[in-house]
């Protein structure tokens, strides 16, 4: 759930209109109804205000219910140094070495989930034209790792690897997690 919907549910449970909601943030009704269909956040002031008023966390507040866990893990790797003779490529042989205790690993193909606008543009220009820039722009290689009870969406680069944990169960062949759409290749490591 997105802060707008967060807001906008918090404030008519708690019966206010958005004309008083305003004035008791002391901002204008437009700014209620901004944030509502989030175009935009308040700022830390009026976070602090919201937070009280409905006695909710910021951290609550702005957690947009994340496919992935925030925490992180990120190594350095030089991708070269990997022999790539049994995989198809060098960043097949950085998951399987990384992960080899892994019961499966997906290599997955990756797409921009495109916004309403991005959708219109594409179709207007030529279909795919923006995962095709958007491609250029994010060159790294992603697998999902089935690990003991937990799954893994890993993203490795020529410099780097890095592993976070899903929160939600990757099942099937596709799944949009943030900003992208992820579709398992039909091959497994």
């Amino acid at each position: 759930m997105t802060f707008g919907e967060k807001l906008k549910k918090l404030r008519i449970e708690a019966g206010l209109s958005q004309v008083q909601l305003a004035e008791k943030l002391c901002v204008s009704r437009q700014a209620i109804t901004k944030w509502e269909n989030n175009r935009g956040i308040p700022d830390i002031d009026n976070l602090q205000g919201i937070s009280h008023l409905f006695g909710k966390s910021i951290d609550s507040l702005m957690d947009n219910g994340s496919e992935v866990n925030m925490n992180v893990i990120r190594e350095e790797i030089d991708i070269n140094s990997y022999d790539k003779k049994n995989f198809r490529s060098r960043y097949d042989a950085v998951a399987k070495e990384k992960y080899s205790a892994a019961s499966v690993i997906y290599p997955l193909v990756r797409r921009k989930k495109l916004s309403m606008a991005e959708a219109i543009v594409d179709f207007i220009v030529q279909p795919g034209v923006v995962n095709v820039a958007d491609s250029f722009d994010d060159r790294a290689a992603y697998y999902l790792v089935e690990l003991m009870d937990k799954q893994l969406l890993l993203q490795i680069t020529k410099t780097s690897i890095e592993a976070q944990e899903l929160v939600r169960p990757f099942s099937g062949k596709k799944c949009v997690i943030g900003k992208n759409k992820f579709i398992k290749a039909t091959y497994t490591l």
